[in-house]
């Protein structure tokens, strides 16, 4: 169908249903959004899925977090054992959860529901040397697309992002330094609780690193200053987008991957829900620079997708309301274009 027509068909039949123009706010626009990603009047959400990506990162040799890197493959077997917050909302809103090993620097016991992925042991210290090779970052995005494919095989047409890995605020900071022009320190916040000197010191050093290199494409500047999970994220973003899902975008790092995806396809933001404003003090910045309006303010910082998969009932209610929710003609209600009957 045409583009043009389909968009104005959809905003046709949002707009007849039994309300005044425009009383469902946000859930119009996110009705016109699904309907076009999906080319129909008649959307629907079908095995939504949420893919968390975890590595770990050289640069947590250089004390920007407040946790040990060990805490990351504690974690990541605190998601497959149930217990994270990650997984109780997966389990209230009926989404399928899939944990990913892109590159934690620990070996996993053989036969845990974790997805075998990893790349390396971890990124490289990038104060030091480049966080990843060319290759190495490649294979990365390579593997994102090909778990978005097998989602896709099992019906999956709605997909949530999210990630763990300790010190990964440090290198989403420089994706989004790099790719926005917007300074370290407006890019750099307290991660997993830096404060004071603390920050200070993770900021100057940021900027040592972003002065150090100077990458001139964007596969180049995601190898030099990007992890292994946020680059396994970007490829599975691209992949989704090809397929047409949509695509849940969760806080902070998940939106940095976003924004790098973009710089290989600037077209995936027409698939993109942003679900809500992390209190990391880059993100709002962030989504100003994308010009998105999330769904929720809940003055979260988890990560692991917990702002994708809180979102998701309203995805679900915006479906909803397009597909269920009687016109004016069905009820038998007089709209502002018939006068001569009257609205109670």
């Amino acid at each position: 169908m045409d583009e043009q027509l389909l968009k104005e068909q959809l905003q046709r039949k949002i707009d007849l249903k039994t309300k005044p123009h425009g009383a469902l706010g946000q859930f119009e626009d996110l009705a016109l959004q699904i309907g076009m990603i999906q080319q129909t009047l008649s959307p629907r959400i079908s095995e939504p899925a949420l893919l968390v990506f975890a590595a770990d990162h050289g640069v947590t040799e250089e004390g920007v977090s407040l946790y040990p890197k060990e805490v990351t493959w504690q974690m990541v077997l605190n998601f497959v054992s149930g217990g994270a917050a990650i997984n109780v909302f997966c389990r209230k809103n009926g989404i399928r959860l899939k944990v990913v090993d892109a590159g934690v620097d620990y070996d996993f016991p053989p036969g845990i529901p974790v997805i075998p992925a990893k790349i390396r042991y971890g990124s490289r210290n990038m104060r030091l040397e480049p966080a990843m090779t060319f290759a190495e970052c490649e294979q990365a995005m390579l593997k994102g697309a090909e778990l978005v494919r097998a989602e896709a095989d099992l019906g999956c047409n709605t997909l949530g992002f999210g990630e763990m890995g300790i010190g990964n605020t440090s290198p989403s900071s420089l994706l989004m330094h790099c790719f926005t022009g917007l300074s370290v320190a407006e890019c750099t916040g307290s991660g997993t609780g830096v404060q004071g000197e603390g920050l200070k010191r993770k900021i100057a050093l940021l900027e040592e690193i972003s002065l150090k290199y100077h990458p001139a494409t964007p596969l180049e500047t995601l190898a030099t200053f990007g992890g292994l999970e946020i680059a396994m994220m970007v490829g599975a973003m691209l992949e989704a987008y090809r397929r047409r899902m949509i695509l849940l975008i969760d806080g902070f790092i998940a939106s940095a991957a976003l924004l790098t995806a973009c710089q290989f396809e600037p077209g995936i933001m027409q698939n993109c829900v942003f679900c809500h404003t992390s209190q990391e003090q880059g993100h709002e910045k962030l989504l100003r620079y994308l010009g998105a309006e999330p769904l929720l303010h809940m003055r979260m910082r988890l990560g692991e997708g917990t702002g994708a998969a809180a979102a998701l009932p309203l995805v679900e209610l915006a479906v909803a309301f397009l597909n269920e929710m009687a016109s004016f003609e069905e009820a038998g209600v007089a709209n502002k274009d018939t006068p001569d009957q009257i609205m109670s």
